[in-house]
């Protein structure tokens, strides 16, 4: 059986580098700073129905106070924010023109079209660079789309990705190469397993190191062969030692390490980023015995074409990738919500496909709202390939999910990397809400037993950003109010609920578990009068944000009218106490991961971004 790299781990917890760029410290710098994401077109202020928002982003990416994602390595993002002529960064701008002119020859056969349109990416190429503020891959697709565009070739690589699909699909599909994968080796057996149920762990561990080490066999795809690999071809590649810091814990993660017992599997949420045409059949082996092993997996591609990159209309154009994809489900739509991607992800589909919204390596800048979505909700993340690496690993920021990266080191070996969430995120999984949820339900269910009335108040919590602390504050001093007047009640003040790391999107799946219950003897959504008494009970006067304010403000309690509405037809008796219900209209969406409704979020002005 192949060998794992045993060397630790990075820690956690280790301290980040010094800050490349902070914010505050020279103007000039501050202003460079802004230029980069306007220039590269990475702005969400300037281009918000491109770029996600900060929210959105911080989905995927843990960002400190002031502090700002940028897709590309420390070393690439350090090189334009110093504003000196950088040779690494030449050299990278010369490797993305002459791959496009080089897309120009091979493609282009009539000579005067082929002139024109070396002579427009040359003047566009010179333009870009000027300043060395441009990423190189927002150069390539600049270049790149410059092509598609004149020429009307949808995808360039069509035809290439297309024979990259055909090489693997012919090797994976021969008899030598199914032998050899269920080969049984004495020398894997050593020393034998006592229990059945270890030798079937024992088996299922060889067969996905096999694949994982076949996977790093690049030229498998890449190269025409004259002919198939040898029995022996296949025991030399999958011999191979699988290197790596995260070698070991990848095993762990899926249930199957060394120290693992076989009964402890548990079902994992994975997210698999897809990368090269080819590549990606050897990836769906790997993903179906990640599936026997009872994971779900989510594979995310492309939107569009990006070279030999594998995209989302290739699993419905390429022949072998359809029928490879078969009984894949289809996750749709660019902004599903947590609701319905939970009914998603708890169907009886172990197998999903979505696209993440770009045509880049990976940008999480780019990326659609339902990527960010599962990216947050999957219990961790492997990337595939140099390009996703060095978007993940070589970089200063850490993430909200562990990420695995697998790819050929330059040996040819199989390695697996590792990259630990931030030690401080907060993860709140369906199961921890419905459990929260089932914790409020039965306090009301105990209080209705000693017959007592069941209130429900919706109120303002965030729908006034910057607001949130007063919120709760008016929210709870009202609510003491009405304890006082009210006897044999019990009351639930969704503010005591809310804790750190919490969304709206947790919040109103925690909160519809529990309004749907049948419990709720009354709900009442706050009111203006609430509020206005609020603020004489704390001997204050209103503040002009909160003037007429009611829960007709809130995007929540918006939602909750339609299920207070809803509950009501299930359960008559129930009194809806509050603002007119014709009123609940001006708030209908909230902004990903905000407490307030996404037209607020539009509103704001283009500031620099420090």
């Amino acid at each position: 059986m192949t060998q794992t790299d045993n060397s630790p781990p990075p820690l956690a917890s280790a301290a980040k580098p010094a800050p490349i760029y902070v914010p505050g410290r020279d103007p000039e710098e501050d202003a460079w700073f802004t230029a980069f994401f306007l220039e590269n077109h990475l702005d969400h202020f300037a281009y918000p129905d491109h770029v996600a928002t900060p929210e959105q982003v911080r989905f995927m990416v843990y960002t400190e106070e002031n502090e700002r994602y940028y897709p590309c390595s420390d070393q690439m993002f350090k090189a334009i924010m110093d504003r000196k002529r950088s040779l690494m960064i030449q050299q990278k701008y010369l490797a993305v023109y002459q791959g496009t002119l080089s897309l120009i020859e091979a493609l282009i056969e009539e000579q005067p079209e082929k002139a024109f349109l070396e002579a427009l990416i040359r003047i566009k190429y010179q333009h870009e660079i000027r300043d060395e503020i441009m990423i190189p891959s927002r150069l390539q697709k600049r270049l790149l789309n410059i092509f598609i565009n004149r020429t009307q070739i949808e995808d360039p690589y069509l035809f290439e990705k297309a024979r990259r699909n055909q090489r693997a699909d012919a090797v994976l599909a021969s008899e030598t190469f199914q032998q050899a994968l269920n080969r049984l080796d004495p020398r894997d057996m050593a020393p034998p397993p006592p229990t059945l149920g270890q030798v079937r762990k024992l088996a299922e561990t060889i067969a996905l190191r096999r694949l994982i080490a076949l996977s790093a066999e690049t030229a498998l795809w890449q190269q025409d062969r004259d002919a198939q690999p040898s029995a022996g071809d296949f025991e030399r590649i999958f011999r191979r030692r699988i290197i790596g810091n995260g070698a070991d814990r990848f095993f762990n993660f899926l249930g199957i390490g060394v120290h693992e017992r076989r009964e402890a599997i548990r079902s994992r949420k994975i997210l698999w980023l897809a990368d090269e045409a080819g590549e990606i059949l050897i990836d769906l082996l790997i993903i179906r015995n990640l599936t026997k092993l009872g994971h779900k997996v989510i594979i995310a591609f492309k939107e569009g074409p990006l070279f030999t990159k594998v995209d989302i209309h290739d699993t419905r154009a390429d022949e072998i990738l359809r029928k490879s994809l078969a009984d894949a489900y289809h996750i749709q739509g660019e902004s599903l919500g947590k609701n319905e991607l939970a009914q998603v992800l708890r169907s009886g589909h172990a197998f999903f496909i979505l696209s993440d919204g770009t045509r880049e390596n990976l940008n999480f800048l780019l990326t659609t709202t339902t990527f960010a979505r599962v990216f947050k909700e999957v219990d961790g993340v492997i990337s595939r390939g140099p390009d996703q690496q060095r978007r993940i690993f070589d970089t200063r920021f850490q993430f909200t999910q562990d990420i695995f990266n697998i790819r050929a080191d330059d040996s040819g070996a199989a390695t697996i990397a590792f990259k630990a969430r931030h030690p401080a995120v907060i993860k709140f999984s369906h199961a921890d809400l419905e459990e929260k949820a089932r914790a409020i339900i039965h306090q009301m269910a105990a209080a209705k037993a000693a017959g007592m009335t069941v209130i429900f108040y919706s109120g303002i919590i965030g729908s006034i950003p910057g607001k949130l602390r007063v919120a709760k504050q008016i929210m709870s001093v009202f609510i003491t109010h009405l304890k006082e007047q009210f006897a044999d009640t019990f009351i639930i003040n969704p503010s005591e609920y809310f804790e750190p790391g919490m969304d709206a999107d947790d919040l109103m799946y925690m909160w519809e578990i529990v309004q749907r219950s049948g419990h709720i003897d009354i709900w009442r959504f706050q009111s203006y009068e609430d509020i206005a008494r609020a603020f004489d009970l704390l001997r204050q006067k209103i503040p002009p944000e909160w003037v007429g304010k009611d829960a007709t403000y809130s995007t929540g309690c918006t939602k909750e009218m339609n299920i207070a509405l809803e509950v009501q037809l299930k359960y008559p008796e129930m009194q809806i106490i509050g603002p007119p219900r014709e009123k609940f209209m001006r708030r209908r969406d909230y902004g990903v991961g905000k407490m307030y409704d996404q037209r607020l979020g539009a509103a704001k002005p283009l500031a620099p971004m420090g």
